[in-house]
């Protein structure tokens, strides 16, 4: 399998923009699955109701249904959704129609610091989304400081962390996208968004991380840049097999 993520700055609020510079973005490359930012069409907003319009999610799912079908791929990121009142960051899993269909993630542990739990509820359960033979444990930025939520239980192959992760704790992003990798046995895909929002400043660090623990692809420190690289599941299968570490886990 290939994947392809995309790091990209972010235009505040703006989501026709944005998803006119992610589809030149995702057309420049083949890949099986395109995976994007968290809140990718509109910036990590915190105070929805002040900036955002509810049928913007709605457009935003609908031109990722229309990029997968085009690209014959899956593409994945967040956007806020507004659902019977309350104001979700959900994760999309979109595929191709007839090949699977759209899965969604809730992201579990909303940023409390930053102000996200005034408007935002948090998602209750764990989702994996399989994909051409791979299985992606679903999870959004914060997540990632939660090795619990993120335990394999025998049901994945790779990670998804899909953020808006500022500059100002870079060396956390990078060690903890590590550690997930090596503790699960999983390939890791972080994926953050480059320039400033009204908050904050972002310098991407998007890589792709080996079972291992090792980087084997990376984005270039504060630039947009399209990622790309190819999973061995097989080796993966081999590395499980040969030290099963997962047995012995505690849950």
């Amino acid at each position: 399998m290939k994947v392809a993520l995309i790091q990209s700055d972010i235009l505040w609020g703006e989501p026709a923009d944005n998803r006119a510079r992610y589809e030149t973005f995702i057309r420049s490359t083949e890949a099986d699955l395109y995976v994007l930012p968290e809140m990718f069409d509109t910036g990590f907003v915190v105070e929805p109701d002040d900036c955002l319009s509810p049928s913007w999610s709605r457009e935003t799912l609908a031109w990722m249904q229309a990029m997968a079908d085009e690209r014959d791929a899956a593409v994945c990121g967040s956007v806020a959704v507004k659902e019977r009142g309350r104001w979700r960051n959900r994760l999309y899993f979109v595929r191709p129609q007839g090949q699977g269909g759209v899965a969604f993630y809730d992201k579990h542990h909303l940023f409390e610091y930053g102000g996200e739990t005034l408007s935002y509820v948090p998602g209750t359960e764990r989702v994996v989304a399989e994909w051409r033979g791979v299985r992606f444990l679903l999870q959004v930025c914060f997540d990632l400081r939660f090795p619990m939520w993120a335990r394999c239980l025998d049901d994945y192959d790779c990670i998804i962390y899909a953020a808006s992760w500022p500059n100002k704790r870079q060396h956390a992003w990078d060690i903890l996208l590590q550690a997930r990798a090596v503790e699960n046995q999983s390939y890791v895909l972080g994926v953050n968004r480059v320039g400033k929002d009204p908050v904050c400043e972002y310098d991407g660090g998007s890589v792709v991380v080996y079972p291992y623990g090792n980087v084997i692809a990376a984005a270039p420190s504060g630039s947009e840049a399209v990622v790309t690289t190819e999973f061995d599941m097989d080796k993966l299968r081999q590395f499980r097999e040969k030290f099963p570490v997962l047995k012995d886990r505690d849950f």
